[in-house]
């Protein structure tokens, strides 16, 4: 048993992660030797890659109403939850409001896009990322939502929270796929070509743009040392989400490759989203930074456990 187990990881890792791995690596050594600016790449991603695959999916996605229902009810069951322990563990370690702040960000919100979709689509494949999809709409929302809320309460406000979210071409996206979908329309076969030769280069290029983040990030040798709030954050998103992940799943009573998809999306490592948060707002951004570095190294070997596991 234990020895299929590991076969079955082994295996896992091979077809999963090695795959994943090297536009990750690439764009490291670009980053590192190369200078590669991912400035540009980000705005690329933001306006031109994220719309068009969550257009191309969306638009020929096999989700029913229960699987848009069940997955939003996860998403803010785990939420809350998630919130709950992070506030909760606050306390007891006496930190202060910041570094509080950063804690719910790494607790929270995870890289369920520029990580998430790829990793789901060799593990799953497409009826894996189609039910994926509805999930990173949804947290697209909430990162610039609530997100936005727990970053920063004092200066939240509901109107900057929606023309946050209205920024997002990714939003309209789903909106005109899902307006055509209720209409029983689809896309002129020539355009939806066009879109799904855009949605192809998604995944390559948010990894590599992961790989040069990564190479950047200067190790100082006094971040070794034992910080708090920093250790508590890799605690909760490495250790602690999955089984909040599995306890909601529980109570949901979600079931198949929903189940499987929700679970891992919601293991994954901090998103990129809470540095940017946490360097906007002051929320303790050199944690957040860090927890973002090494849950996403660690991922690397614990995600391919999960994997099986769920599976």
């Amino acid at each position: 048993m234990f020895i299929d187990l590991i076969q079955t990881v082994i295996a896992t890792l091979f077809q999963v992660m090695v795959p994943l791995s090297i536009p990750v690596i690439a764009g490291a050594i670009l980053g590192r030797f190369a200078r590669l600016d991912t400035k540009p790449l980000l705005t690329l991603t933001l306006y031109y890659l994220s719309p068009a695959i969550i257009l191309d999916t969306l638009m020929t996605a096999r989700v029913s109403h229960s699987d848009i229902s069940h997955t939003l009810a996860f998403s803010l069951l785990n939420l809350v939850m998630l919130w709950a322990i992070a506030t909760s563990l606050s306390k007891p370690l006496h930190f202060q409001a910041n570094e509080k702040a950063a804690l719910v960000l790494v607790s929270s919100f995870t890289n369920s896009v520029n990580y998430g979709l790829p990793l789901v689509l060799l593990a799953f494949g497409k009826l894996g990322l189609e039910k994926a999809s509805v999930y990173v709409v949804i947290q697209m929302v909430i990162v610039n939502t609530i997100g936005v809320y727990f970053a920063a309460r004092s200066q939240f406000s509901i109107k900057n929270a929606v023309r946050s979210v209205f920024t997002l071409p990714a939003i309209y996206a789903a909106i005109l796929a899902l307006g055509l979908r209720s209409l029983h329309l689809s896309l002129p076969v020539g355009v939806a070509k066009g879109v799904s030769m855009i949605a192809d280069a998604y995944s390559p290029v948010v990894m590599a743009i992961l790989g040069a983040q990564i190479a950047s990030v200067k190790i100082a040798r006094y971040e070794w040392k034992s910080q708090p709030a920093f250790w508590t954050g890799m605690t909760v998103r490495l250790l602690i989400s999955p089984a909040v992940a599995f306890v909601c799943i529980s109570i949901l009573q979600i079931k198949g490759i929903l189940q499987s998809v929700l679970f891992v999306l919601a293991c994954m490592p901090v998103a990129v989203n809470a540095g940017i948060l946490a360097e906007k707002f002051n929320a303790s951004p050199n944690i957040v930074s860090r927890c973002i570095l090494w849950t996403t190294l660690v991922s690397f070997i614990i995600l391919p456990f999960l994997i099986v596991v769920i599976k």
